[in-house]
């Protein structure tokens, strides 16, 4: 249970817990929240400060703590100020719970309570553990921080990124079908950067019978680097996947439903927390339509194609007013990036109406 930090709270730990949510901004979003952490001393010097950056990576306290080690700081006695509940429970990481208790650390100051089910009771694992625990310093900046993160966990659907590769004229391929390659090299490793944070990679029938795709990510931009797979590889749609089809194999699923929020639930069921969508065109079009993207990067090219494929067909937008206006976002680096010659966008929707 949270409690109201008013003056139970220090100006240091105020301070700290400012530069944590400055922190936490600089995260990865997906499968885990966005939170930052800093570790303080008896008389306030900051011993340490990490965050979290992405799937399968250390949380944000273990990484505060590792960071006081490099430092030659010691925990014993210190107050971990973090901008989320310390996490009670074991995932791709152990509990930042038992981080802490085995660190020594006597007092943590949080400012959100954790309501990912299978997480939450951190603070209550603290307190039993005879730690001092606050929390509720700073919530709603952190609520608002992961606020798509949040709705996802409460619907029982995995976070859903959208991935796109479109010409200037919004084509993702021309006239006659040939979309390989609209843009370059540099933004092809990037889009397999992100592919490997997934926990899935989903795609409809129609890419697979055009494209063959392997959907695989490769680690780093040179041709000769090794793929590896992320935990599924997804293709969705009614129509069968041939036997031959390069996606086939180990971690190999096939979803033949249309309907979005069914193929999430089940998504969800097999434990997959982040799917990244990547197409095609309609496939694109039907989750945006279900109002289910969490996050989208398009990669925009300097071409311009005229007629083609358009990257988000049959949205039902029949004026401008329908229209939805995304937002930059800037979570985890700068909102637009360029990978010479192309432009990459990371977008969120925007906040529903009040």
């Amino acid at each position: 249970m949270s409690a109201t930090p008013g003056s139970s709270t220090s100006t240091a730990e105020r301070a700290a817990m400012l530069h944590a949510l400055d922190l936490a901004g600089r995260g990865v979003r997906g499968a885990n929240p966005l939170v930052g952490a800093v570790l303080l001393a008896a008389d306030g010097a900051v011993l340490g400060e990490g965050h979290h950056r992405g799937a399968g990576t250390p949380h944000a306290e273990p990484s505060a703590l590792a960071d006081a080690r490099r430092r030659g700081n010691d925990a014993r006695g210190g107050t971990m100020v973090v901008t989320l509940e310390p996490c009670n429970h074991t995932g791709r990481t152990g509990p930042c719970v038992d981080a802490l208790i085995d660190a020594g650390v006597k007092r943590v100051v949080y400012a959100a309570d954790d309501v990912n089910g299978a997480a939450a009771g951190g603070a209550r694992r603290l307190r039993e553990a005879g730690v001092d625990c606050v929390g509720g310093l700073e919530a709603a900046r952190s609520q608002h921080l992961n606020q798509r993160w949040t709705a996802s966990v409460l619907a029982r659907r995995p976070f859903v990124t959208l991935k796109s590769a479109q010409s200037l004229d919004g084509r993702v391929a021309a006239r006659d079908g040939s979309s390989q390659w609209i843009t370059g090299a540099g933004a092809r490793a990037d889009g397999h950067r992100i592919r490997a944070l997934a926990d899935a990679v989903l795609v409809g029938t129609g890419t697979v019978l055009a494209d063959d795709p392997r959907l695989t990510a490769r680690s780093e931009p040179a041709p000769s680097a090794p793929p590896s797979a992320p935990g599924l590889r997804v293709v969705l749609g009614l129509t069968p996947v041939p036997d031959d089809a390069l996606v086939r194999g180990e971690g190999f699923l096939h979803l033949a439903t249309r309907d979005v929020h069914a193929a999430l639930g089940e998504l969800h069921a097999l434990g997959v927390r982040h799917v990244l969508v990547e197409g095609g065109p309609r496939v694109a079009s039907a989750f945006l339509r279900a109002g289910v993207v969490d996050e989208l990067f398009s990669y925009v090219a300097p071409v311009i194609l005229g007629d083609g494929a358009p990257s988000f067909p049959d949205l039902g937008v029949g004026t401008l007013t329908e229209a939805v206006r995304w937002a930059l976002d800037d979570a985890g680096g700068p909102a637009v990036r360029q990978f010479h010659p192309d432009v990459r966008l990371h977008l969120g929707p925007p906040p529903p109406p009040a």
